[in-house]
């Protein structure tokens, strides 16, 4: 069993989570046919994005608010190499945080239901300027009391 990057707070609702499909396209292969490293950030992106537009709390939804939620920290784990052809499950887990951060962890498993890879990123809130935001936006508060009171399917 794999540790988790977040720790759950007591208390905490569950992660929230959204997976995506998808097929490795030639343009994402080296030349030995195997996905390049940096490539797999914009994997983790599919499943970010998915799971942010089904909950309200997209980049969309962010840029109506004037908040920029960029990454502060990216950290990926290689474990098994991923083909062109192949298809492959991107899971994103939204965890918990009492701050003001945005902590997702991420899973990739390929057709065999293998685990690939997986990592995590942590995102701030800033407000159009560029400034830190020490507390969650107010539409961002707003969902986490829904999560919290498992009102989101």
């Amino acid at each position: 069993m794999r540790k988790p990057y977040f720790r759950t707070p007591a208390g905490a609702p569950a992660p929230l989570l959204h997976s995506v499909r998808r097929v490795i396209r030639f343009e994402e292969v080296d030349p030995l046919g195997i996905v390049w490293h940096g490539r797999y950030p914009s994997y983790f992106e599919d499943a970010r994005v998915v799971l942010g537009d089904r909950y309200g709390i997209g980049y969309l939804d962010f840029h109506r608010e004037h908040v920029v939620t960029p990454i502060k920290q990216l950290h990926v784990d290689y474990i098994l190499p991923l083909r062109f052809g192949e298809s492959c499950t991107v899971t994103a887990l939204l965890h918990w945080a009492d701050s003001a951060r945005i902590n997702f962890e991420f899973e990739i498993r390929n057709d065999r239901e293998q685990l690939v890879t997986t990592g995590y990123t942590v995102q701030l809130f800033l407000d159009e300027a560029g400034e830190l935001l020490m507390c969650p936006p107010d539409f961002y508060q707003a969902f986490c009391t829904r999560w919290k009171n498992g009102e989101l399917a």
